[in-house]
Protein backbone atom coordinates (compact mmCIF):
# COMPACT_ATOMS: atom_id res chain seq x y z
CA UNK A 1 0.00 0.00 0.00
CA UNK A 2 1.36 3.41 -0.95
CA UNK A 3 1.66 6.01 1.53
CA UNK A 4 -1.33 7.85 0.24
CA UNK A 5 -3.64 5.10 0.40
CA UNK A 6 -3.34 4.27 4.43
CA UNK A 7 -6.26 4.83 6.10
CA UNK A 8 -4.54 6.91 8.41
CA UNK A 9 -2.56 8.97 5.74
CA UNK A 10 -4.64 12.68 5.38
CA UNK A 11 -6.09 13.26 1.72
CA UNK A 12 -4.17 14.51 -1.20
CA UNK A 13 -3.70 17.91 -1.77
CA UNK A 14 -5.25 19.06 -5.27
CA UNK A 15 -1.46 19.24 -6.06
CA UNK A 16 -0.32 15.83 -4.61
CA UNK A 17 -3.69 14.59 -6.96
CA UNK A 18 -2.38 16.46 -10.15
CA UNK A 19 1.16 14.67 -9.63
CA UNK A 20 -0.43 11.10 -8.78
CA UNK A 21 -2.70 11.83 -12.06
CA UNK A 22 0.70 12.84 -14.37
CA UNK A 23 2.15 9.84 -12.80
CA UNK A 24 -0.84 6.89 -13.57
CA UNK A 25 -1.02 9.35 -17.11
CA UNK A 26 2.72 8.67 -17.90
CA UNK A 27 2.18 4.59 -17.13
CA UNK A 28 -0.81 4.33 -19.33
CA UNK A 29 0.60 5.87 -22.06
CA UNK A 30 3.95 4.18 -22.00
CA UNK A 31 2.33 0.62 -21.73
CA UNK A 32 -0.04 1.17 -24.36
CA UNK A 33 2.80 2.16 -26.49
CA UNK A 34 5.32 -0.66 -25.28
CA UNK A 35 3.26 -3.02 -23.19
CA UNK A 36 4.39 -4.18 -19.70
CA UNK A 37 8.28 -4.02 -20.61
CA UNK A 38 8.05 -0.69 -21.49
CA UNK A 39 7.11 0.53 -18.29
CA UNK A 40 10.02 1.35 -16.55
CA UNK A 41 10.33 3.66 -13.25
CA UNK A 42 12.46 6.08 -14.42
CA UNK A 43 11.06 6.66 -17.65
CA UNK A 44 7.84 6.93 -15.68
CA UNK A 45 8.85 9.72 -13.54
CA UNK A 46 10.85 11.49 -16.31
CA UNK A 47 7.58 11.47 -18.11
CA UNK A 48 5.35 13.00 -15.51
CA UNK A 49 8.19 15.27 -14.47
CA UNK A 50 9.06 13.96 -11.07
CA UNK A 51 11.43 13.13 -9.50
CA UNK A 52 12.20 8.98 -9.42
CA UNK A 53 12.23 9.01 -5.48
CA UNK A 54 8.66 10.71 -5.62
CA UNK A 55 7.56 8.33 -7.87
CA UNK A 56 8.63 5.16 -5.38
CA UNK A 57 6.73 7.53 -2.33
CA UNK A 58 3.76 7.12 -4.63
CA UNK A 59 4.11 3.79 -5.72
CA UNK A 60 6.52 1.49 -4.56
CA UNK A 61 7.12 -0.80 -7.33
CA UNK A 62 5.86 -1.16 -10.97
CA UNK A 63 3.78 -3.66 -10.30
CA UNK A 64 1.54 -0.87 -7.43
CA UNK A 65 1.85 1.58 -10.80
CA UNK A 66 0.18 -0.52 -13.28
CA UNK A 67 -2.31 -2.24 -10.23
CA UNK A 68 -3.46 1.60 -9.80
CA UNK A 69 -3.02 2.19 -13.39
CA UNK A 70 -5.90 -0.14 -13.78
CA UNK A 71 -8.05 1.17 -10.91
CA UNK A 72 -7.50 4.33 -12.45
CA UNK A 73 -8.93 2.88 -15.77
CA UNK A 74 -11.98 1.05 -14.54
CA UNK A 75 -13.04 4.26 -12.48
CA UNK A 76 -12.96 5.79 -15.60
CA UNK A 77 -14.82 3.15 -17.29
CA UNK A 78 -17.41 3.42 -14.52
CA UNK A 79 -17.79 7.32 -14.76
CA UNK A 80 -18.73 6.46 -18.95
CA UNK A 81 -21.35 3.69 -17.64
CA UNK A 82 -22.84 5.92 -15.32
CA UNK A 83 -23.58 8.79 -18.20
CA UNK A 84 -24.65 5.74 -20.68
CA UNK A 85 -26.15 3.00 -18.55
CA UNK A 86 -26.80 -0.78 -20.00
CA UNK A 87 -30.31 -0.82 -21.87
CA UNK A 88 -31.04 -4.72 -21.25
CA UNK A 89 -34.00 -6.06 -20.09
CA UNK A 90 -32.64 -7.73 -17.27
CA UNK A 91 -29.92 -7.88 -14.78
CA UNK A 92 -28.17 -10.17 -16.63
CA UNK A 93 -28.06 -8.70 -19.74
CA UNK A 94 -27.07 -5.39 -18.30
CA UNK A 95 -24.14 -6.84 -16.83
CA UNK A 96 -23.05 -8.48 -20.19
CA UNK A 97 -23.49 -5.58 -22.07
CA UNK A 98 -21.60 -3.39 -19.50
CA UNK A 99 -18.76 -6.05 -18.87
CA UNK A 100 -18.10 -6.57 -23.08
CA UNK A 101 -18.38 -2.64 -23.46
CA UNK A 102 -15.24 -2.04 -20.58
CA UNK A 103 -14.24 -5.12 -22.95
CA UNK A 104 -14.19 -3.50 -25.65
CA UNK A 105 -12.80 -0.21 -24.50
CA UNK A 106 -9.20 -2.73 -23.27
CA UNK A 107 -9.28 -4.25 -26.63
CA UNK A 108 -8.91 -0.67 -28.22
CA UNK A 109 -5.10 -0.16 -26.19
CA UNK A 110 -4.57 -3.97 -26.07
CA UNK A 111 -0.78 -3.77 -24.75
CA UNK A 112 -2.04 -1.13 -22.23
CA UNK A 113 -4.73 -3.94 -21.31
CA UNK A 114 -1.61 -6.56 -21.39
CA UNK A 115 0.10 -4.71 -19.17
CA UNK A 116 -2.28 -3.68 -16.22
CA UNK A 117 -3.67 -8.04 -16.23
CA UNK A 118 -0.16 -9.22 -16.28
CA UNK A 119 0.62 -6.85 -13.13
CA UNK A 120 -2.54 -8.12 -11.54
CA UNK A 121 -1.62 -11.71 -12.36
CA UNK A 122 1.72 -10.94 -10.58
CA UNK A 123 0.84 -8.95 -7.97
CA UNK A 124 2.02 -10.21 -4.25
CA UNK A 125 1.00 -9.86 -0.70
CA UNK A 126 2.38 -6.23 -0.53
CA UNK A 127 -0.01 -5.38 -3.26
CA UNK A 128 -2.86 -6.60 -2.31
CA UNK A 129 -4.61 -3.41 -1.33
CA UNK A 130 -4.45 -2.08 -4.78
CA UNK A 131 -6.12 -5.30 -6.19
CA UNK A 132 -8.84 -5.23 -3.37
CA UNK A 133 -9.62 -1.78 -5.28
CA UNK A 134 -9.62 -3.24 -8.08
CA UNK A 135 -12.23 -5.95 -7.27
CA UNK A 136 -14.21 -3.30 -5.02
CA UNK A 137 -14.23 -0.96 -8.46
CA UNK A 138 -14.94 -3.95 -10.56
CA UNK A 139 -18.09 -5.13 -8.19
CA UNK A 140 -19.36 -1.51 -8.38
CA UNK A 141 -19.39 -1.90 -12.33
CA UNK A 142 -21.84 -4.60 -12.03
CA UNK A 143 -23.90 -3.90 -9.53
CA UNK A 144 -24.78 -0.49 -11.26
CA UNK A 145 -25.37 -2.54 -14.09
CA UNK A 146 -27.42 -4.82 -12.23
CA UNK A 147 -29.67 -2.00 -11.19
CA UNK A 148 -30.66 -3.74 -7.97
CA UNK A 149 -30.79 -1.59 -4.90
CA UNK A 150 -30.38 -4.71 -2.78
CA UNK A 151 -29.31 -7.65 -4.30
CA UNK A 152 -29.20 -10.92 -2.20
CA UNK A 153 -26.12 -13.13 -0.71
CA UNK A 154 -26.83 -15.59 -3.45
CA UNK A 155 -26.49 -12.50 -6.00
CA UNK A 156 -23.28 -11.37 -4.81
CA UNK A 157 -21.71 -14.58 -5.00
CA UNK A 158 -22.99 -14.04 -8.98
CA UNK A 159 -21.16 -11.28 -9.14
CA UNK A 160 -17.78 -12.66 -7.40
CA UNK A 161 -18.03 -15.54 -9.96
CA UNK A 162 -18.67 -13.13 -12.77
CA UNK A 163 -15.55 -11.48 -12.10
CA UNK A 164 -13.03 -14.07 -12.09
CA UNK A 165 -14.61 -15.47 -15.20
CA UNK A 166 -13.86 -11.52 -16.65
CA UNK A 167 -10.59 -11.25 -15.70
CA UNK A 168 -10.00 -15.16 -16.67
CA UNK A 169 -11.47 -14.15 -20.06
CA UNK A 170 -8.87 -11.01 -20.54
CA UNK A 171 -6.13 -13.29 -19.75
CA UNK A 172 -6.85 -16.00 -22.44
CA UNK A 173 -8.23 -13.19 -25.12
CA UNK A 174 -4.46 -11.65 -24.52
CA UNK A 175 -2.76 -14.72 -24.48
CA UNK A 176 -4.25 -14.98 -27.77
CA UNK A 177 -6.32 -18.51 -27.04
CA UNK A 178 -10.01 -17.23 -27.19
CA UNK A 179 -11.76 -15.04 -29.35
CA UNK A 180 -13.88 -12.01 -29.04
CA UNK A 181 -17.00 -13.84 -30.22
CA UNK A 182 -16.13 -16.78 -27.42
CA UNK A 183 -15.60 -14.27 -24.59
CA UNK A 184 -18.66 -12.50 -25.40
CA UNK A 185 -20.22 -16.28 -25.09
CA UNK A 186 -18.56 -17.05 -22.00
CA UNK A 187 -19.18 -13.60 -20.41
CA UNK A 188 -23.20 -13.62 -21.54
CA UNK A 189 -23.45 -17.52 -20.02
CA UNK A 190 -21.90 -16.61 -16.71
CA UNK A 191 -24.37 -13.46 -16.02
CA UNK A 192 -26.94 -15.56 -17.13
CA UNK A 193 -26.33 -16.64 -12.52
CA UNK A 194 -27.40 -13.14 -11.35
CA UNK A 195 -30.98 -14.25 -12.93
CA UNK A 196 -30.80 -17.72 -11.39
CA UNK A 197 -30.26 -16.50 -8.08
CA UNK A 198 -32.25 -13.78 -7.74
CA UNK A 199 -34.86 -14.49 -5.46
CA UNK A 200 -38.26 -15.85 -6.47
CA UNK A 201 -41.67 -13.91 -6.68
CA UNK A 202 -44.19 -14.77 -4.12
CA UNK A 203 -46.46 -17.21 -5.69
CA UNK A 204 -49.77 -15.33 -6.05
CA UNK A 205 -52.88 -17.88 -4.71
CA UNK A 206 -55.26 -18.81 -7.24
CA UNK A 207 -58.67 -17.20 -7.25
CA UNK A 208 -60.87 -18.68 -4.34
CA UNK A 209 -58.30 -20.46 -2.97
CA UNK A 210 -58.85 -20.13 1.04
CA UNK A 211 -62.50 -19.04 0.39
CA UNK A 212 -65.15 -21.42 1.89
CA UNK A 213 -67.03 -23.62 0.01
CA UNK A 214 -71.13 -23.98 -0.24
CA UNK A 215 -72.00 -27.02 1.50
CA UNK A 216 -73.90 -29.61 -0.30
Amino acid sequence: MTAEDRPDSPPLTERQEARRRRILHASAQLAGRGGFEAVQMREVAEAAGVALGTLYRYFPSKIHLLVATMQDQLQHMHTTLRKRPPAGATAAERVAETLMRAFRALQREPQLADAMVRALTFADRSVSPEVDTVSRVTTAIILDSMGLEQPTPQQLSAVRVIEHTWHSALITWLSGRASIAQVKIDIETVCRLIDLTAPAEPATPPEGRGRLTASH
